[in-house]
């Protein structure tokens, strides 16, 4: 027993997500275009100036890192997941433009929610005042024990991979919109980067720190030896404010302490305002020597199509 008091979750008032309502379900997903001139013809109208010029390099320096089996990495706040976009990143995904999947928390709950039940994103304002904000059983209970699981498993996986094990074994209805599964079947890391008390997963009683954090700093790790090979490589960072960017910069300084050459990338920072985090750790510091750094600003549930189409259709 330490010396200050703990609220502890003995008594918590909690129900079944069939009672909750949801603000996305499967039916606003996007599509994967169809393959077409429309990349080509796309690029080639571009005037040659300001963003539309970077956006032409950035597809040059995504083409060459697929072409050279360089790492291309997907840096993701859970609002890609919630505007309807896992469609067309497991396209990419398995057409090969897809090499790690960085998450925090949150996109690990609405991937959950939409493989298990089709839906999820609950009305906060209302929900928070009478305390059952995140309080459903299914979801939380459901991550909780696949992280205590995982910390269990003698195999030592990490919390993308302990949640890929336990979505693929639960057999999920709409599997084939997860991108936690879509990426486990094709080992391709997912890792999740978690901030203790940012999740709703985490006032619940099945929740267990000491798996959470392990779990999450195997992901660390995984995040990092990735980035050992990312000369020649490219990260795309889409709408996390501070713990991915956050995350990155430190990866990036473990893996040039240790001795690795992890300088000569690019990337890209898209987001619909721009914040000081992900362009300083994202685009600037990493990159200020013989590297490239872009920024796009514009809304996830545009932009990710845009380049979603020209690189399905890229020549």
């Amino acid at each position: 027993m330490g010396k200050y008091k703990e609220l502890k979750p003995e008594g918590l008032k909690r129900y079944s997500i069939a009672d909750r309502g949801s603000k996305v379900d499967q039916g606003i997903f996007a599509q994967p275009s169809r393959s077409g001139e429309f990349a080509d013809s796309f690029l080639n109208s571009l005037p040659s100036i300001l963003k539309a010029r970077d956006f032409a390099l950035l597809i040059e320096h995504l083409k060459q890192a697929r072409a050279e089996s360089r790492p291309i990495i997907w840096l993701m706040g859970a609002h890609v997941i919630k505007c309807g976009l896992n469609p067309l990143i497991i396209d990419l995904l398995r057409d090969g433009w897809v090499s790690l999947i960085g998450l925090n928390g949150a996109g690990v709950i609405h991937d959950t929610e939409l493989a298990l039940y089709g839906s999820t994103s609950e009305e906060v304002g209302e929900t928070l005042k009478d305390g059952s904000f995140g309080m459903v059983i299914e979801t939380n209970d459901f991550i909780n024990e696949a992280v205590t699981a995982g910390y269990r498993d003698l195999s030592l996986p990490g919390y993308g991979e302990a949640m890929g094990q336990a979505l693929k074994k639960a057999r999920p209805r709409y599997e084939n919109n997860c991108l936690l599964t879509a990426a486990f079947d094709r080992d391709v890391p997912v890792t999740v980067h978690v901030g203790i008390g940012t999740d709703i997963n985490h006032p619940h009683p099945t929740a267990d720190g000491a798996a959470i954090g392990t779990l999450s700093l195997r992901d660390f790790r995984i995040l990092a030896h990735v980035l050992t090979g990312l000369k020649g490589g490219v990260v795309l960072h889409w709408g996390s404010t501070v713990i991915l960017p956050e995350v990155f910069l430190k990866a990036l300084s473990y893996v040039r302490n240790l001795g690795y050459p992890a300088f000569d990338f690019t990337t890209a920072n898209f987001d619909m305002i721009q914040h000081y985090r992900p362009n300083v750790n994202v685009v600037n510091r990493p990159t200020q020597d013989n590297g490239q750094g872009y920024s796009f600003t514009g809304h996830h549930e545009i932009m990710l199509p845009l380049l979603a189409s020209v690189l399905k259709n890229i020549s």
